[in-house]
């Protein structure tokens, strides 16, 4: 019913439509997002080489949602992602205040130095787009999910909130590499 309402308001044009749909997805998981996760799966991957494992805690309102088909393939697809990647912090919030420190200053002086004479809004904007990149490559949730890799976790994570209705929030997650 939500497709053809979609399709009706966008008058018939599907791309439209996805739009409408990722709208309304992102309004529910933001009213979702204030309400209490006790349910969920500790989800183990190990991959094919047995070289390495990955564990990861997701979380959810219910028992029920965590049996859920849909909330099973994400858990697998955040393992994968972590195991393809290996990032070092769950999400932005995550990463210790010295580290960003220490990288904004590194950032801030190589851009100073590339971009000598610049105007200073220039600088800053460069800067901010530099330390989003690194964020992106150091934590978990700003990673592509692996079997759609057009999406990040977050955004699968939004998606699927939206579909079930539900908070649901990757609260953890390990990675063991042999030898590593």
């Amino acid at each position: 019913m939500d497709c053809k309402s979609a399709l009706q308001e966008v008058g018939g044009d599907v791309e439209k439509a996805r739009d409408v749909l990722r709208k309304r997805g992102q309004q529910v998981a933001d009213k979702a997002s204030d309400r209490a996760v006790s349910e969920g799966l500790i989800y183990g991957y190990a991959h094919h080489n047995g070289k390495v494992g990955v564990m990861v805690e997701i979380v959810c309102e219910t028992d029920f949602v965590a049996m859920n088909e849909d909330f099973k393939a994400f858990c697998h697809g955040v393992a994968l992602s972590v195991t393809a990647f290996n990032p070092a912090y769950l999400d932005k919030d995550s990463v210790p205040a010295e580290a960003v420190e220490k990288e904004q200053a590194i950032v801030t002086e190589m851009t100073r130095t590339n971009m000598a004479g610049k105007p200073e809004v220039v600088i800053e904007k460069a800067v901010a787009g530099r330390m989003a990149k690194w964020f992106g490559e150091q934590t978990l949730m700003d990673k592509p999910y692996v079997p759609d890799d057009s999406k990040t976790i977050e955004q699968m994570r939004t998606e699927l909130v939206g579909k079930i209705g539900e908070n649901i929030q990757v609260r953890r997650f390990m990675r063991m590499e042999l030898g590593g």
